[in-house]
């Protein structure tokens, strides 16, 4: 581990996102799994089923982070392009892997046979390592800093767990939440200094509206379990001194 913050970015594939026939679940899940492995998610795009998008995408969101993961368009269909275009940005030929070829023979023994359409799962951009998949046997893929995922979320949560503990990454986040009935922007130059006076922390601020009642939650984030637990007792206790009440674990 080091002191660095890693970074990753998620590149979400796929029209049925766009139009909001699907509503997409992939980026909690991997945001909550890169804390662990002490990775930030810094940045997440959505683009269509069209290579050019994804290219530009690939090609800008690799370069600024430490990993770049992509959901989505790696089934058996026509319209499943994302390894056509990944193979595109980075300039290399789309293969058939020889070992997802046979998992794929393996899986589809007793369903009918490894066809044509279901052979497309197989193909990955060269010089690509596998994922594995225990929920429905097509593999993930993996290339240079890109981790390609399909977009079903419980398969890329397989995918995810079987990538835990093999990427380097810093420190993991660790937090705590403090919720109070205050209008947030009363306490924005409260959360400002307080952020301020604690190096590493950094606190989100979350309203919600509740029973006719304004309120909001703040949410602390650093590395240090000490550190997150000095900055919150600082906030409770200059929330109490300006006559207003702070909640532990938030509202």
């Amino acid at each position: 581990m080091t002191n660095r913050t890693w970074t990753a970015a998620l590149l979400v594939i796929g029209d049925e996102i766009l139009s909001g026939r699907t509503q997409d679940r992939n980026i909690a899940q991997l945001a909550t799994w890169l804390n662990v492995q002490g990775i930030r998610l810094s940045e997440v795009r959505v683009v269509a089923d069209r290579e050019a998008a994804i290219v530009e995408a690939v090609n800008i969101l690799r370069a600024r982070n430490d990993y770049l993961f992509t959901t989505g368009g790696i089934g058996p269909t026509h319209d499943d392009i994302t390894v056509d275009s990944i193979a595109a940005a980075l300039g290399v030929p789309v293969v058939v892997h020889p070992q997802a070829r046979a998992i794929l023979e393996e899986h589809y023994a007793t369903r009918g046979g490894l066809t044509e359409a279901r052979l497309r799962m197989a193909r990955v951009p060269e010089g690509s390592g596998l994922i594995e998949n225990r929920m429905s046997g097509a593999p993930g893929i993996h290339i240079a800093n890109i981790f390609i995922m399909a977009g079903v979320p419980h398969i890329a949560a397989a995918m995810l767990d079987s990538l835990t503990g093999t990427l380097e990454g810093g420190l993991p986040v660790v937090s705590a939440t403090l919720g109070c009935w205050v209008g947030e922007s009363e306490v924005a130059d409260l959360l400002r200094n307080v952020e301020r006076a604690h190096d590493g922390v950094a606190i989100g601020s979350y309203p919600f509206f509740r029973d006719g009642r304004t309120g909001a939650n703040f949410v602390v984030r650093a590395t240090d379990r000490a550190v997150v637990d000095a900055c919150v007792a600082d906030l409770a206790g200059q929330l109490s001194a300006g006559g207003r009440e702070p909640v532990n674990g938030g509202i």
